[in-house]
């Protein structure tokens, strides 16, 4: 066998890059001498993240479309034909043994262009709710490597392979980390940490939420660590100066801040959930309403329903919020069955299962 190829689509948000670059990390470590190539959007953070993670990246000319008419609605065909003759491209030129798809506009274009050469595609969908690009490459694909149970109705069931989300490895020991985490962020040993996650760009409503009712979290006795989003880090980042709150931009160690925290307030997206299935802290989702199919209240469902974390939707923060966290941070029993119940439902060998998956379909 000569050396392998592997190119890896995934972008648009750190949930869709983060998995392919733990996939091509993890294919690396099984075979030191192979090479990759990611392909992403031209215009999103993949094509800083990418690079930064030590691999190389091309970008084609590629957006999703708008749900209302724009001017960007109407150079779509133009953007799909532009980006599937340069997928096609690429193949050509690279080769590629595997391609692997997580996610993303980019995912699109590459995956139907590998279809057309008859190169296996592998499908990481991470969500409980798969969009339309991922439905309509399945059909093509060879595996597609799953997070939630019950995605049948959306995919060929011979196809299906029940992995789980990848995840950092360095969450995999966060139990020891704490005393690390705590002295690294200069956190109080004396109080409880609640940890805000907003996501890779931010959260506007929560943000908003948490503004309005830090007095009220500060009187509950926590201290906050409130990640808001380099969106919108000017905004909000004169909170630092109130006592017992630390505000940033981005965490630059997930596996501390979680080590560290004893409650969570997140996004529900597919990424943080499956972290935060690892690490077993009670928390508390509120889902974006304004992602496709609102898949983000369906991940959070899915972990609502075994008992194992809180759902708050957006339109009831005014009315329940106070309410839901007072009874949380006064309720230890409430604490310990929604983090026995949630780590039950980690998948911590997801990304060597994935990879697994992909070393099946190398000829």
């Amino acid at each position: 066998m000569g050396k392998l190829k592997f190119i890896l689509s995934g972008g648009g948000t750190g949930g869709h890059i983060y998995p392919a670059v733990a996939i091509a990390n993890e294919l690396k470590l099984r075979f030191p001498d192979a090479e990759f190539l990611f392909v992403g959007a031209q215009d999103k953070m993949e094509m800083q993240k990418v690079p930064q993670s030590g691999y190389k990246i091309e970008g084609l000319w590629i957006a999703g479309l708008q749900r209302k008419l724009t001017v960007q609605n109407m150079m779509f065909p133009f953007k799909l034909m532009s980006s599937l003759w340069k997928s096609r491209k690429i193949i050509r030129k690279f080769k590629p043994d595997v391609v692997i798809g997580t996610g993303g506009f980019a995912s699109g274009p590459l995956l139907q262009a590998a279809n057309s050469f008859n190169i296996p595609t592998v499908i990481q969908e991470q969500n409980s709710y798969p969009g339309i690009t991922n439905k309509l490459l399945s059909k093509k694909a060879n595996a597609i490597c799953v997070a939630y149970e019950n995605l049948e109705r959306f995919f060929p069931k011979e196809k299906i392979v029940f992995t789980g989300n990848p995840v950092r490895q360095d969450l995999l020991d966060v139990e020891t980390k704490r005393q690390e985490g705590i002295a690294y962020f200069k956190l109080d040993t004396n109080k409880k940490t609640l940890l805000i996650l907003g996501g890779s760009l931010g959260a506007r409503r929560v943000n908003q939420l948490i503004a309005k009712e830090l007095d009220f979290l500060l009187a509950s006795g926590v201290q906050v660590f409130w990640q808001c989003g380099k969106l919108y880090f000017d905004e909000y980042q004169h909170f630092n100066e109130k006592e017992n709150v630390q505000v940033v931009a981005f965490i630059d160690r997930m596996d501390l801040i979680y080590a560290a925290a004893d409650f969570v307030i997140s996004r529900a997206g597919a990424s943080s959930v499956s972290e935060l299935c690892l690490v077993g802290k009670p928390t508390i989702f509120i889902p974006s309403p304004n992602v496709a199919e609102d898949h983000q209240t369906k991940n959070a469902k899915a972990i609502v329903d075994k008992n194992g974390a809180i759902l708050l939707k957006e339109s009831d923060l005014d009315a329940r919020f106070e309410e839901t966290f007072s009874d949380l941070i006064s309720n230890e029993d409430l604490q310990v069955t929604l983090s026995d119940n949630i780590k039950k439902l980690a998948k911590p060998n997801a990304t060597k299962d994935i990879v697994a998956e992909i070393i099946k379909l190398i000829k």
